[in-house]
């Protein structure tokens, strides 16, 4: 009688820890990007939130190889590929709007106050007009400010860069170099290393952080812009199957790290890498620097108005209202967080 009552409690316990242990929720992750790239890092990063903040009842566990080329990811997060990832709004031109204003010149010169601006300004205006419709938007932030890279030789006036081949992500940068003239092509980052050291292309478009992580050693010339000559939006997020399938509990959890909490991870993240690249990784290969001239500005910043100008079209057009003011105030909230 007592062994067939141990033996009962025994497998009364045993169902109870199997029933904890399917009671966890397992996300899988996907990232474009190595694993020792800031991208990968700040997701990780979150993850390690994330259970820490549910107790062991949320994880992640990181795919061995992306689901999806960089342009597909968000098709693929909300086809449930993978449930959680990140994508650059700029790789699929023409389906984001809204999302643009985060990729215009002269925001600022780190990309945390720019990463919290814009998630703040996403939260009030984008998100209750649906951008991003189909995934659960974890945050949105920008990577640091935007430099002409090259191989060649020092970029001083917009007739220097057209001079030349580069490599950009999309987005507004894509746009601007369109109306300055400069021959560009659209290809995801993971590309540049082979664009650049076969010569199809001279240079890139990027922030400090991505000739380190991409290890670009034949980068020699690097042209800064006062905050930025671009940014890129980026949007971090889940299936939304996946999160409507968690319990209140958990889904709160997911919230509370979610809009601001996330879009610091990401952009604290890349400040580090972006001094870690320019301070040491650049100066040990000779990267030569020279800060655009006020002509070269002033010739932007003139093409980048009309650009200003036909995204508020555009963004109006997509239900927004008042679109300059949100762009005066998304600048105000950068200014505030600087």
């Amino acid at each position: 009688m007592n062994l067939r009552f141990a033996l009962r409690a025994v497998f009364s316990g045993s169902v109870m820890v199997s029933g904890l242990a399917s009671a966890q929720t397992v996300f899988n992750t996907s990232s474009w990007v190595p694993p020792t790239h800031t991208l990968s890092v700040a997701q990780a990063t979150w993850c390690d939130m994330l259970e820490k903040e549910s107790s062991g009842r949320m994880k992640c566990n990181a795919l061995p190889k992306a689901v999806s080329a960089a342009p597909g990811t968000f098709d693929a997060v909300r086809d449930g590929l993978a449930d959680i990832s990140f994508t650059v709004d700029g790789y699929t031109p023409g389906r984001f709007i809204n999302t643009q204003v985060a990729e215009f010149p002269f925001l600022g010169d780190s990309a945390v106050p720019t990463s919290v601006a814009y998630q703040r300004i996403y939260s009030k205006y984008f998100a209750p007009l649906g951008e991003h419709r189909g995934v659960k938007v974890l945050g949105v932030f920008t990577h640091g400010p935007g430099i002409i890279f090259n191989t060649k030789k020092p970029v001083t006036s917009a007739a220097d860069a057209a001079s030349l081949k580069f490599r950009i992500g999309g987005g507004n940068i894509n746009e601007l170099s369109r109306a300055m003239g400069w021959n560009t092509t659209l290809k995801p980052a993971p590309e540049s290393f082979e664009l650049l050291s076969t010569g199809v292309m001279d240079g890139t478009f990027f922030p400090d952080e991505s000739i380190a992580s991409f290890r670009l050693s034949m980068i020699k010339h690097a042209t800064t812009f006062p905050g930025g000559l671009y940014n890129t939006s980026f949007v971090f997020m889940m299936n939304p199957g996946k999160y409507n399938a968690l319990s209140a509990e958990d889904k709160a959890v997911v919230d509370k790290l979610s809009g601001e909490t996330a879009a610091r991870v990401f952009g604290e993240g890349w400040d580090k890498v972006d001094a870690a690249s320019r301070d040491t990784v650049q100066k040990a290969q000779g990267v030569e620097r020279v800060q655009a001239s006020e002509s070269f500005i002033n010739e932007v910043r003139a093409k980048q108005a009309a650009l200003e100008d036909r995204w508020v079209v555009a963004a109006e057009a997509k239900g927004l209202k008042n679109a300059k003011g949100v762009l005066a105030e998304f600048r105000a909230e950068i200014a505030k967080l600087k």
